[in-house]
């Protein structure tokens, strides 16, 4: 196992089409390394597989085969709230949330409470909030949490301008962090990473420089 790094190996996933009648390969034998500090943005048009991917890396989706070794601590998908439990409020979530990772609650909690920015909602069930609301919880919670690698679908844009704003700023602050970010938009891809792949008919193509894999997909 190469230590300290995420390391996938050949992974593979197909969902059933045509009523399970036949599959669709949405991923075709994947591998990547990815080591601390590297911030790498995944390109691809929608409906190429990129949250499938990263929702395998974060553990979320089970890949059909293929291996994740984990040597850093992975964040779930930023903006993806299906870490959540629905029947409690999202101060409850943060709590638990907390607990599992074993860190302060009470900072915890005053961390997402401020950054979330969602008022008196924070203490309404999480299963009434607008997707918009569930994404604030779970960037915050996300944020609220020391992980070694964070994981970012291009779903961050998840209020008013002055908010992502904020996001984005909270993600360059941890720069010695790893990151994977999945997106179609090349300028967040540019501004945010330093290492590329394409993600084009279930392959990963992988392009050393940051810029010739932005022009690439520009021009597919």
């Amino acid at each position: 196992m190469h230590e300290n790094s995420l390391v996938l190996d050949n992974i593979r996933k197909s969902f059933p089409i045509h009523h399970g009648r036949d599959m669709r390969v949405i991923l075709d034998d994947i591998s990547l390394q990815i080591h601390p500090g590297e911030r790498w943005g995944i390109m691809g048009p929608n409906g190429a597989g990129k949250s499938t991917l990263i929702q395998i890396i974060s553990g979320s989706l089970r890949a059909d085969s293929g291996t994740i070794q984990r040597g850093m601590t992975v964040s779930w998908p930023l903006a993806f709230g299906g870490a959540f439990q629905g029947s409690l409020t999202g101060r409850d979530n943060a709590r638990l949330i907390a607990r599992v990772y074993g860190v302060d609650v009470k900072e915890t909690v005053a961390k997402v409470e401020d950054f979330a920015e969602l008022g008196i909602y924070l203490d309404e069930p999480v299963k009434s909030y607008s997707s918009g609301m569930n994404s604030r919880l779970s960037f915050a919670i996300s944020m609220a949490v020391d992980f070694d690698c964070y994981l970012v679908d291009e779903v961050i844009s998840v209020g008013d301008a002055r908010f992502n704003r904020r996001c984005e700023e909270e993600l360059k602050r941890r720069e010695s962090k790893a990151m994977v970010l999945v997106s179609h938009h090349v300028d967040l891809i540019r501004g945010n990473c330093n290492h590329a792949a394409i993600l084009e008919n279930g392959r990963l193509r992988v392009i050393e420089d940051l810029d010739e894999a932005v022009n690439y997909y520009s021009n597919m």
